[in-house]
Formats: C-alpha cells, structure tokens, sequence
C-alpha cells in the first residue's frame, strides 16, 4: 500500500515537471525593451518632428550613460539656467550667507532728533525685503504686509528719536552696478513680473500687485486697486463691467521708464476678480519714495531731496577703485564721512540656502539674476553681469565642464542667446551630487508631485520613486533636469531639452515626462 502511494506521489511529480516545461516553451520570457528603444518610440510621434530635442540620462554613482541624444549640442536652456547658477552661489558664496540692509548717515543726530546729513538706505543684494514667507513650505505664501521690513527699519528710526532730517533721503543701490536688464531679454517681458528689473535695493521682488474686480454694475468701469504703495503709478482706467456669463479679457500696457498703467478690456460682473504682478522700472526710485512715506507717517520730516545713487557701468573702474581702497573691496562705500558711516538701523536677511530654495522651486528670475551679480560683488571684480559670468566660469572650470559647452548671458534663463548642452547640465548635476552642500542643492529643486514647478507632474509615479528636477520654459523651449531615485535607492541625473517646437506646451511636457519615467522605470527593473 506504501508502494503504491509511493509510486502515486512520482508520477503527480512528474506530470507536473512535463507541465510546467512545456508552458514554458508555450510562453517564452518577453524580452525587455531597451531604454533607447522606449525614448525612440515617445520621439517618434509626428508632430514632434519639427523640433529639436537634447537629452542625456547617466547614472549618478557609476557616471555611466544611460541614453543619449544630441546631448553635446547647444540647446537655448530656459531656467534650466539657474541650476548653474545656484549651484555656484552654494559653492563659492555659501549657504549661510545673509545680506545686510542698513540706514546710515553721513552727519549726525542731536538731542532734538534732528539729523544733520543725509539719510541712506543702502541696499547690498537682498532679494527677500518682501512679504514671502520663508523657509519655502510645499508653495509661495506671502503676509498681507510685502513692506514690512522697511516699516521696521523706519519704526526703528522713530525710536532712536529721529524727528527731523535737514538733508537728502537717498536710496542707494550702487552695490551692484545699474544693469536692471539682461542681454536677450524680450521687450514684452519687461512688464510684468518676470522681468522685473535688477537692483541691489529690491522691495517687494521689485513688482506692485494690481488688483482687479468688477464694478457694481454693468457699464460701471472695474475697481482697480495697487499695493504696495498704490501712489506710485497713475492709473488710466479704461476696463468695463460686462453682464454675467461674458468673457473676461484685460489688457495692460506701461512703456519702458514710464509710471502710467492704462488698463483696458472687459471683466464680467460675475468674475471673482484677477491679479496680476507688474514690474516697476527703477527699484531705488520706487524705495525712496515709499519709505519717506514710512517716515513720514510716523512723524520723521525730510526737508532735504528725495534721490537715488547708482553705480553707472560707464564709471565703474573709478568705483572699484575707490570701494577697494576704502574698505578692501567689501566695505560700506556708500558714504564719504572719514569716520565711516552711523548706522541708525539695520536688517539682516535669513540665510542664502532659503532664498535659493525659491529661486528653483518656483523659477524666480529676479533673483537669480541678484545671486550673479553677487558672485560678481563677493567673489570677482564687481557687481556686474560679466564679472558674475566669469566667476561661474572659474567655477565650471573647476567642476570639470568645458567652456565650449555652455554660453551663458544671464543667471535666470530669460535671456534667449543662453545656449548649453545636455551633457554640460548632466556634468553639473553628477558634480553637485559629491560636493558638501550637494544634498542642499537637490532639496532645493521642485519635488515631483509636491511642490514648485513639478507640483502637479508625475502625479501617478510609483510612490517608491523620488524626482527633483528644474522645469524650463520659454515660447518653443522645454526642459527639465534633475535627479531621480528609484525604489531600490538607485539614482540616476537626467537632462531633457526641446527648443523650436509649436505645439502646445502640455503636449511637450508630457513627452518629457514620458522620458523621465521612462528612465526610471528601466533602472527600477534593473
């Protein structure tokens, strides 16, 4: 009876083995699709033809390259930009750095409160003199205060028992040099927000809000109302109040170096109302002006001029002499009193790290631009452009990135003569990965997702995988370049660009996106 269960038991046995090898010569294994096969197919698709497309995807511990096409050709790269320079600034100027914004005088202040001398607000680079919340946490949140800062320094002004000033108020932005624009940039940028213009006296990231709701009626003109400091800009209003269920369309116009705003168009009486951020053209100007505001709601009277001091790029050798003599090359050089300046108040900004989280996480032009500028100031021969651009060449240098691989113009990617390859970011990316403030640079990228640009991207990535990447946009340019991490804790650089393309820009980035996951999920398998 043994036997026979015995001999049952290896005939089941071997029924299954014929089973089993027989589904298996059925069914063979599915050859896995290589990574260059699946990125050809997504760029195969027709109406991506036209364009032109850069991408390079390497491993970040092994430096192998994963995939790679047109990657040692010179694409324009948009934001993209930033990641160069940002990057520079964590290396070269560090991630505690804090600015120091002052208000000094050349004379002095009696008994009375009567300053003798001229007031100063001297401005040394500081991007964050606004109502943004900092740190960043998930997106861009602002107080409904964006010039509190200077309404501290005027409060702490009207404690010392300041009353009166019998000289000029001057808001001095000569720090850097006075190049509000960069070489490239477009005309109609120089409105809005976007572009505001660059100044080492930045308030409120150099924009006023408008805001604007429907009047009371139909035929009514719309509300329109600025802050901060609504009397800056006049205001020809020219928007009208349409019935419900209409079409809104608004059109804003404000030459270059004028302070009139014409508004025009129409906004139905059921809109909830628009907002828009508006550039304004001279920030030392634009602070002057509010903060004698400041004073003089608290009681300090200027009898002196409202005026600015710039640094002109047509006398900026005798400037850098004259700072370099006086102070070392880094010192107060906004006043001439031998004793060196009173300061009658001060701020001092919260560390780099947290201002470059911004710059990255929501691609902020102006600030960008401020971050070159002081690689110029701090760590070349000026606060220039071109003095920024050769210090971010010494530091490409020195990461291994050759000099035929990049043209940069700017330090925010607005400038359409930027040019860059694929390979050069991926370089970059691999280099900032070993580097002590590497892992800070990676944190301050948009996390897929998350938060910044990348907020509602790879929405339906596996949870396991993690991607921080810089989005780029200009009219025909995409990209995005970053780190990603699989499950399994590997990590991969990639650098993806599209420059010429036509169709519309979701369309782009989701073929970029495609890409991405693409890569990833290919490692993940591995």
């Amino acid at each position: 009876m043994q036997l026979r269960r015995l001999l049952r038991l290896v005939t089941y046995a071997a029924l299954a083995c014929i089973f089993f090898t027989q589904a298996a010569v059925a069914t063979p294994h599915k050859p896995r699709i290589s990574l260059k096969k699946q990125v050809e197919t997504i760029l195969a698709q027709p109406d991506l033809a036209r364009g032109f497309w850069g991408i390079e995807i390497a491993s970040a511990t092994s430096g192998k390259v994963l995939y790679s096409f047109n990657s040692t050709k010179l694409f324009t790269p948009a934001s993209n930009t930033k990641l160069f320079t940002t990057a520079a600034a964590l290396a070269l100027i560090g991630p505690d750095y804090k600015f120091r914004t002052t208000v000094e005088t050349n004379g002095s202040l009696d008994k009375y409160g009567r300053l003798t001398g001229d007031l100063i607000l001297v401005g040394r680079g500081d991007p964050t003199l606004s109502g943004r919340e900092l740190p960043y946490n998930t997106r861009t949140q602002r107080d409904a205060d964006p010039v509190r800062v200077l309404e501290q320094l005027a409060d702490e002004l009207a404690q010392k028992g300041v009353k009166y000033v019998d000289g000029d108020l001057i808001a001095d932005d000569s720090y850097f040099a006075f190049e509000r624009y960069g070489d490239g940039w477009s005309q109609d940028d120089l409105v809005w927000a976007d572009g505001a213009p660059v100044s080492a006296l930045t308030i409120n990231d150099n924009v006023v809000f408008v805001n604007i709701l429907p009047g009371a009626r139909p035929g009514d003109k719309a509300f329109v109302s600025i802050m901060p400091f609504a009397d800056y800009y006049t205001i020809d209003n020219r928007l009208m109040t349409t019935p419900a269920g209409g079409v809104r369309r608004i059109y804003i116009n404000r030459e270059p170096g004028a302070t009139q705003l014409t508004l025009w168009g129409t906004m139905p009486i059921d809109d909830t109302g628009a907002n828009e951020g508006l550039a304004i053209d001279d920030p030392a100007e634009f602070a002057a002006t509010l903060f004698r505001h400041l004073l003089e709601v608290r009681g300090v009277a200027v009898y002196g001029k409202q005026r600015t001091r710039h640094t002109e790029l047509a006398n900026l050798s005798t400037f850098t002499a004259t700072v370099t003599a006086s102070s070392g090359g880094g010192g107060d050089h906004s006043l001439t009193s031998p004793a060196g300046p009173l300061v009658l108040a001060e701020y001092q900004s919260g560390p780099l790290s947290q201002d470059i989280e911004v710059v990255n996480k929501v691609s902020q032009n102006l600030h960008a631009e401020i971050l070159l500028r002081l690689l110029g100031r701090e760590k070349g021969t000026a606060g220039t452009v071109q003095a920024g651009l050769e210090v971010l060449r010494g530091f490409l240098n020195n990461a291994g990135i050759s000099s035929d691989e990049y043209d940069f113009h700017d330090g925010s990617g607005l400038s359409r003569q930027n040019l860059v390859t694929p390979h050069a970011i991926v370089q970059l990316l691999q280099y900032a990965a070993g580097q002590p403030w590497g892992k800070e640079f990676r944190e301050s990228l948009p996390a897929a997702g998350l938060d910044g640009s990348l907020a509602d991207r790879f929405k339906d990535l596996n949870p396991g995988i993690k991607i921080y990447g810089k989005t780029g946009s200009l009219g025909g340019v995409k990209s995005l370049s970053g780190y990603a991490v699989t499950p399994k804790g590997e990590q991969i650089v990639f650098s993806i660009v599209s420059n010429n393309l036509s169709i519309p820009g979701k369309r782009v980035t989701d073929v970029i996106d495609s890409v991405v996951e693409a890569a990833v999920n290919h490692s993940a398998k591995k």
